[in-house]
């Protein structure tokens, strides 16, 4: 697997050069049509609407959309696209997987790894995070299928979320339920939805909520029908749009900096610290008991 240094150093270039090419995927496949570009990647496929300003972005790694190192580096060099792209000023996030958005880390990559591969894969769902959260677009979720631990910070790192208004949809941080503990950018992310007593009682108790309960908690903001969510994020789109854009950077970044600020300043040693407590011996039987189960259900 690519360096996560490599990745920093080459991805700008890169774009800016238009040979966008996915870390093993191959060459990005362009696409134009009328007002639209699309190009996909292998996982990540995006549809750029030049008449609107905003693309959809559909995360198609079947089964679950699991967030591999190979995922997530797809992912932040896609999301990285559009934000050097002046013409982009909003991104749907949305999944390509039949009933779930995504089912976050790929526990496959924390078991039975080197603490180097540890550390590149922590990098990269890091990187994740604050391009996402600290995305000048609006960005706006629709959470069409399920959308545990890693699928739910994606989707709480949006500034709006639309769900299916399905009950056997969920989302949450549930990553106690594994045995593992949500760092705290997690925390904060979370926190800055949803409040800090609601945050701990689903933090500690790794909760899952039901759409309808995922609603009631302000972990969306908006249930529709599953075959609404995706225009109904695209209405949502045009009002947020409607407001001019510098004002709304702004005062986004003036709500999310402090956060943002706070894992820039201490990302190695959350890295540290993640390769440390995953790397444990109780911590690896945690997770091959887990990933045992999931093989029992199928």
């Amino acid at each position: 697997m690519a360096a996560q240094a490599v990745l920093r150093s080459s991805a700008r270039a890169r774009l800016l050069s238009g040979a966008f090419c996915a870390q093993r995927g191959g060459p990005a496949l362009w696409q134009h049509h009328q007002n639209q570009r699309a190009f996909s990647n292998g996982k990540i496929l995006v549809e750029m609407d030049e008449a609107t300003g905003v693309a959809v972005m559909k995360m198609k790694n079947p089964p679950v959309n699991s967030l591999s190192l190979d995922f997530l580096t797809e992912f932040s060099i896609s999301l990285e696209k559009l934000e050097i792209d002046r013409s982009c000023r909003g991104l749907i996030l949305t999944s390509a997987v039949s009933k779930i958005f995504s089912a976050g880390l790929d526990i496959t990559e924390m078991s039975g790894k080197s603490n180097e591969h540890y550390a590149a894969f922590w990098r990269a769902v890091q990187e994740m995070w604050l391009k996402l959260y600290g995305s000048n677009m609006v960005t706006i979720a629709a959470i069409n299928g399920s959308s545990p631990a890693g699928g739910c910070l994606m989707a709480l790192c949006c500034d709006y979320r639309i769900m299916a208004d399905n009950p056997k949809f969920a989302i949450g941080l549930n990553e106690t339920q594994l045995g593992i503990v949500a760092p705290f950018w997690f925390k904060d992310t979370m926190i800055n939805t949803i409040g800090n007593r609601a945050t701990e009682l689903s933090l500690q108790l790794g909760q899952m909520y039901p759409a309808p309960e995922a609603l009631k908690f302000g972990l969306v903001d908006k249930l529709v029908p599953e075959d609404k969510v995706q225009s109904t994020a695209a209405a949502a789109m045009s009002q947020w749009l409607s407001v001019p854009d510098h004002a709304r950077q702004l005062t986004k970044s003036m709500m999310r900096k402090p956060a943002i600020d706070r894992l820039v300043k201490q990302r190695e040693a959350d890295i540290n610290n993640f390769v440390s407590f995953i790397s444990k011996d109780s911590i690896q039987k945690s997770l091959q008991i887990y990933m045992d189960r999931l093989k029992q259900k199928k």
